[in-house]
This record gives C-alpha cells, sequence and structure tokens, in this order.
C-alpha cells in the first residue's frame, strides 16, 4: 500500500537538505537546522527519512574532515620540527634564497596544498549530494548519500527503489 507525498512533505523534506549549507553562516548550523526541522516533522515518514539522512551525511562529512586533519597532523608535526630551522635560515639570509630553502619550503607546500585539495574535494562532493538530495527531495522521492555512515537507523532498504515511501 503506497501513500501519497504531499507538497508541503516534499518542500519540507527539500528545506532539511538545504539548511545544511548554514553552516557557512552559523557555526553548527548543519545539525541544528535539519535537526529542527525534522523533529517538528518526524512523524510524517517521508520527511522522517529525508531528516535521518541529511544528519547522519553531515555527520559523516564531520567525520571525514576529521579524517584529514588527522591525516595530516603527523606531517605537520614533522615539519614544523623544521620550521623553526627554516624561519632562522630566511632571518640569517634576508633577501638571499636559495635552493635550500625553496627545498624547505616545498614541503609546507605540498603539505598545505594536499589538505587543501583534500579539504576541497570534500566540499565539492558535500555540494552535489546535498543538491541532489535536494532535487529528489522535491519530486517525491528518496535518496541515499553516497559514503555516508548511518548513524541514524533509516528505513531505507533500497536505494533504488525510491519513488515513494510505504
Amino acid at each position: 500500500m503506497e501513500t501519497t507525498i504531499s507538497e508541503n512533505q516534499k518542500n519540507v523534506s527539500a528545506f532539511i537538505h538545504l539548511s545544511t549549507f548554514l553552516k557557512y553562516f552559523f557555526p553548527f548550523a548543519n545539525f541544528i537546522a535539519p535537526l529542527l526541522i525534522w523533529t517538528f516533522n518526524k512523524e510524517k515518514a517521508f520527511v522522517d527519512e529525508h531528516g535521518k539522512q541529511a544528519i547522519n551525511f553531515q555527520l559523516s562529512v564531520l567525520i571525514y574532515t576529521i579524517l584529514i586533519g588527522l591525516i595530516c597532523l603527523p606531517f605537520f608535526i614533522i615539519f614544523a620540527t623544521d620550521f623553526i630551522s627554516l624561519i632562522e635560515t630566511i632571518d640569517n639570509n634576508a633577501g638571499e634564497f636559495s635552493v635550500n630553502n625553496i627545498q624547505n619550503l616545498s614541503g609546507y607546500i605540498l603539505l598545505f596544498g594536499l589538505a587543501i585539495l583534500l579539504l576541497l574535494a570534500l566540499f565539492v562532493f558535500e555540494l552535489y549530494a546535498v543538491i541532489n538530495a535536494s532535487i529528489h527531495a522535491s519530486r517525491g522521492q528518496l535518496y541515499h548519500y553516497p559514503l555516508c555512515i548511518p548513524f541514524i537507523k533509516t528505513n531505507l532498504k533500497n536505494p533504488i527503489q525510491n519513488e515513494h515511501i510505504s
């Protein structure tokens, strides 16, 4: 037995996903806004499922961001010990750059470049996934975020079967 999904449920579900972008204006708004909207509308199965998916994905993105930081931390510590000697070398040879100075600096550039590249890739992936989830919600379809860790148990058994929720 299939139930029809009202326009209100579609809009609320899409808004749950889009509200995660509030994190660029307010700290932790990517958790607070969807959680509030979801909590007030969780009696509707369609909205409940989208709320769980949105919160799970935001928690997953947080975990991935922390992991990127933890992966970069040992390299940062290794290069930080050399940073003091690099500063002393630059101070002692003010205005004179040698190949050795550039080689010392290349490690820092590589580390920060890699971290920025990983965080940029995560940002683009999050942008794509949230917009895709919002489109699915506005069409009355369920959506399963890719690479999402299921912290909150969802009722979505098959991500392909996404027309209506029973």
